[in-house]
């Protein structure tokens, strides 16, 4: 064949090719298909969304049967779309199902749990947005079970139920009526697909144990030794008593017996929710006498006789009380009968100087028995010692009423009369013998000494408010031997009444 002709053949065979396959595109018919999308990127074309998610849940056995669930779903940001395309380029349900099985996880059918955070505020006064959690759960009963089993960690199981059973026995004398109970923070419960990589709760004291402590990791443990108690185990290890019973359910109260090698549990609490109790409380309390003291100056200085003995009186008090956790936050007073008057301590004290040089008598301790009372109420809402792994200095006394009466507990000179952001309105008196107190959350306006100012014992100093990082009306009572927070100690303030 001529090579012009052979040419020319070749030009007519190749222009007849693509004429036939735009010939085929064009007359091809269009087909209904899916195209994947996994985080909004196309993962291409399969036939039939159908197949692919049966695929997945056949290809998923192990998750099945980790969460003894019917069925597995394909990822939550995975979209399945109908679309309509001349394309044959057609991916199987193998090939989609390896691109994304490590990449995004697949989901089950559960419940998820929305568990709004609570605002606090810091000792400069400072809000710390609340922490808000998502917690998920197969079995919407494991979550409320160990919602009632986390309560029930605040709340005496008995009392707990006799609340819900509407089976209260009324006051006849003193005792406590439970009002309300509730849970502070805003939760939302909703059935839904849950993702499988995320920690899921099956059981309910899994839960119950994260609710209480914010982990589901072991807590510490304590091997006991000869001579120890409860509130010393809990003291020395940096909680507080009702800490440690709560991680020790098998222990009744602080006074439960502990033997040497018995092994036991040291959590700090770190609940994830706030339970709030509302309590109508009928109380006898007693009311502190005072001392009077008469000087004989036919006796030498030295000389003390109690020529008439103290007792104490007895007041029928009735309160409002909440508590957060376990933790009384604010107590109300509502009425006060009076029982008993106290009877006055009379002291007879030598006046008369001795004659020689050289004798004198120094400033001595107060012990047990000799500090005033600071408050004109005695309900004692949080003592002294380790709570939530930081250390309560100091007693709280609530329950007296906004502005009512503070009592200076010994004499002395007051060194401080300020205001600061986690005391509120404080007052701190030099006791001369080593010995400070500490009088905070005062209200405004409400600090009647000035610095420098000598007070004696019984005397009104401030009244009783809610003024800095406090969260009812309560007096925060301290003790100090040293001064407060320069080298000084604090002292459980109850040791010496």
């Amino acid at each position: 064949m001529p090579k012009k002709i052979k040419s020319i053949f070749i030009l007519l065979v190749i222009i007849s090719l693509v004429f036939t396959t735009g010939f085929t595109k064009m007359t091809m018919t269009p087909q209904n298909v899916y195209r994947v999308y996994l985080k909004g990127k196309s993962l291409g074309l399969i036939k039939s969304k159908a197949s692919l998610e049966e695929y997945i849940d056949e290809k998923n056995n192990e998750i099945k049967k980790k969460y003894n669930v019917k069925k597995v779903y394909a990822p939550g940001d995975l979209d399945i779309l109908k679309e309509i395309t001349y394309e044959d380029n057609i991916k199987s349900n193998e090939e989609i199902y390896n691109e994304i099985k490590d990449i995004s996880p697949f989901m089950i059918d559960g419940y998820v749990i929305k568990l709004k955070g609570l605002d606090s505020k810091t000792p400069e006064g400072k809000t710390i947005e609340g922490k808000a959690q998502t917690i998920y759960v197969l079995d919407k009963k494991v979550f409320t079970n160990a919602i009632e089993k986390t309560v029930k960690s605040f709340i005496p199981t008995e009392e707990y139920e006799n609340y819900a059973n509407d089976n209260q026995k009324e006051i006849e004398d003193v005792g406590k009526i439970i009002e309300n109970i509730y849970i502070k923070n805003k939760i939302t419960i909703k059935k839904s697909k849950i993702p499988t990589n995320t920690k899921i709760y099956q059981s309910e004291d899994e839960l119950s144990k994260y609710l209480l402590f914010g982990t589901t990791e072991d807590q510490a443990k304590y091997t006991i030794k000869e001579g120890d108690t409860i509130s010393d185990v809990a003291f020395n290890n940096r909680i507080s008593v009702q800490e440690f019973l709560i991680a020790n359910p098998n222990l009744q109260d602080e006074n439960s017996l502990l033997s040497p090698g018995q092994e036991v549990t040291l959590g700090i609490l770190k609940p994830q929710f706030s339970v709030v109790e509302e309590d109508h409380v009928v109380l006898r309390e007693e009311k502190n006498y005072t001392s009077e003291t008469r000087y004989d100056n036919d006796k030498y200085v030295g000389y003390e006789e109690v020529i008439q003995a103290g007792v104490k009186g007895e007041n029928k008090v009735t309160q409002k009380v909440q508590k957060i956790n376990g933790e009384m936050v604010n107590a109300v007073t509502i009425s006060t009968e009076v029982i008993k008057e106290p009877i006055n301590e009379i002291i007879v004290k030598g006046g008369k100087q001795t004659s020689y040089y050289g004798r004198g008598y120094g400033n001595v301790i107060a012990t047990k028995g000799q500090w005033g009372w600071p408050a004109s109420c005695a309900t004692v809402s949080s003592g002294f010692g380790w709570r939530w792994g930081v250390l309560h200095d100091g007693t709280d006394i609530a329950g007296c009423g906004y502005g009512s009466n503070i009592f200076a507990a010994q004499a002395g000179t007051v060194v401080v009369s300020s205001v600061k952001s986690d005391n509120g309105q404080y007052i701190v008196i030099d006791h001369h013998n080593g010995m400070y107190t500490m009088y905070a959350h005062l209200c405004e306006g409400c600090r009647y000494v000035h610095e420098g100012d000598y007070v004696e014992k019984g005397q009104v100093i401030g009244g009783m408010g809610r003024t800095g990082a406090a969260t009812g009306v309560h007096l925060h009572f301290a003790i100090w031997q040293g001064y407060p927070y320069r080298g000084g100690v604090a002292l459980d303030a109850m040791q010496f009444y």
